[in-house]
This record gives structure tokens, C-alpha cells and sequence, in this order.
């Protein structure tokens, strides 16, 4: 008997090597799997303006980006919700309220098209300005307890769709990661969920990590990161005793085995991950 439903997932005709550059804007998702990329020591931009939920706020960050010089091969968005808010005063859509008062703006939602439009924009500005020549688009499972249940799941429709038009226009280039589906469909349960309860838990957030590098990752990088493991571990070690005779041995064998490492895995140096060990 089987209790669970799993989502299935294809494989995309590119993959991720260790030490990617990578570009996350969208959701606090995003921030969340930025984190754990940057944990496997991927040198990682994610939302440098602050997050960005909707469309046209993802928009706004990549043609930001867009003024700089620093290039992606892939950029991940994450979509959080269609509603946008436009300042009274300009008609402009502001990505951060700022704090000033809440009569000065007025909310919208935006439609599939106008999401897709948005989207489309974001995919081509990345791939003429940014180098990114894969984009993968998600839908971020949290869900919006102030638009009401009824109307999150509404805001998550739309961008459902949206990302399913923007996949078959880009095809090749832009693919979908099914981050919704998963925490819905395969974790159904309360239990992967922070005390809000609207929130992936931490636990959740690693599974999703889980399949996405099933789905992405390159067999190099799933070995990087099983030879990391180790070391990972042994950099974050916080001894009781650091000027213990112990302590010290264990310092000068994890920094041999990191620099070993290193001489297999020349971009690792590129991370500037640090060699001092906790004392």
C-alpha cells in the first residue's frame, strides 16, 4: 500500500555544476532555497532589493540587476502572488510601501496575461543582459492568510497558469519546478509547517531541496556536495574545549582535508569559503 502521492518530476535538458552562479528573486521561498544553495557553497545572489512577491516587482529587480555586470547561466523565480500595489499619486507599481500610509496606495490583482507579460520581460532581459540561459520559474507554497484562504488559493491559480503560458512561450529555456504541488500533494500534513501554519517548515524546505537537485543537479555536484558533508559539518563545529590538545588535532586535519578538497574542486577557492576552523 502506498500513502503518499508523489509528484513526478521530469528532467530538464540542462543541469546545475557545483559552484553555479545563481540568481533567486521572487518570495521569501526564495530566500529559503538561496540559504541552503549557499550552504553547499554556491555563489549565490538572492533578492539584492528585498523580496519580491508578484510579477512586476520580480521585473523591477531584474532590470536593476540588469544596470550591473554580473552574469548568471540560471536564474530561479519564485512567484508568491498576484497582487501588486500601484501608489495613487503616480500609478506606478511600488515594490516596498516604505511605510508611509496605506490611503496612498491602492491594491490590484494582476491577470494571467498581465503575469505572463511581466515574466516574459523578466526571461528576456536575463538572457540578453544577464547571460542566464536557463530560467526556472516556481510557484512559492506559502500561502496568504490575509487575502483569506479562498482567495490565496485564487492568487496562486493565476500564477499557476501564468507559469505554465510562460513555460510553453520560452520553450527550451525557461522550465517549471513544481515547489507547489510538492508541499500541497506529496507533504499533506500540518506537520511540515512552521507554528503559523502557512509557512514550509524547515523540514519541508529541505525535501523541496531534495528534489530539486534530483531534478537539476549534475552528478559532479551531487558528488561535491556528499564529499562536502563531512567537512561542512566539522567547519560549523563549536568545541567545549578549543585549546584542548584534541581540538587542536582536529583543526589541523579538517583544514588538510578542506584543502585536499580544494585541489579537487578548484572552484571551491572561487566561494572563498574560509579555512579557519572554530577555536
Amino acid at each position: 500500500m502506498n500513502f503518499r502521492t508523489i509528484v513526478k518530476i521530469e528532467k530538464p535538458d540542462f543541469t546545475i555544476r557545483p559552484f553555479e552562479q545563481m540568481l533567486f528573486v521572487g518570495s521569501c521561498f526564495a530566500d529559503n532555497m538561496a540559504k541552503r544553495f549557499q550552504e553547499e557553497r554556491f555563489p549565490v545572489t538572492a533578492n539584492p532589493f528585498g523580496v519580491m512577491y508578484n510579477p512586476a516587482s520580480i521585473l523591477h529587480t531584474v532590470e536593476r540587476l540588469a544596470d550591473g555586470h554580473e552574469q548568471w547561466r540560471v536564474a530561479v523565480l519564485t512567484l508568491g502572488t498576484n497582487h501588486i500595489y500601484v501608489e495613487k499619486a503616480t500609478g506606478q507599481v511600488v515594490d516596498n510601501c516604505g511605510k508611509r500610509p496605506s490611503h496612498l496606495f491602492e491594491e490590484q490583482e494582476l491577470s494571467v496575461n498581465q503575469c505572463v507579460s511581466h515574466l516574459s520581460q523578466t526571461v528576456q532581459i536575463l538572457h540578453e543582459r544577464c547571460g542566464a540561459e536557463k530560467v526556472i520559474v516556481t510557484v512559492s507554497p506559502i500561502r496568504y492568510a490575509k487575502y483569506g484562504f479562498h482567495g490565496s488559493q485564487l492568487s496562486k491559480a493565476v500564477l499557476l497558469l501564468a507559469a505554465d503560458r510562460l513555460v510553453r512561450k520560452h520553450p527550451g529555456r525557461v522550465v517549471y519546478f513544481p515547489a507547489y504541488e510538492i508541499i500541497n500533494d506529496e507533504l499533506r500534513d500540518y506537520r511540515f509547517y512552521t507554528p503559523d501554519m502557512l509557512h514550509p517548515s524547515t523540514q519541508a524546505v529541505e525535501y523541496i531541496w531534495e528534489r530539486f537537485s534530483e531534478m537539476f543537479f549534475a552528478p559532479e555536484t551531487h558528488r561535491f556536495i556528499e564529499e562536502y558533508k563531512p567537512l561542512k559539518e566539522a567547519l560549523a563545529h563549536r568545541p567545549f574545549h578549543p585549546e584542548s590538545p584534541e581540538h587542536q588535532q582536529f583543526i589541523k586535519k579538517t583544514e588538510e582535508k578542506l584543502e585536499a578538497l580544494k585541489q579537487k574542486y578548484p572552484g571551491l577557492t572561487a566561494t572563498n569559503i574560509t579555512t579557519k576552523i572554530s577555536t
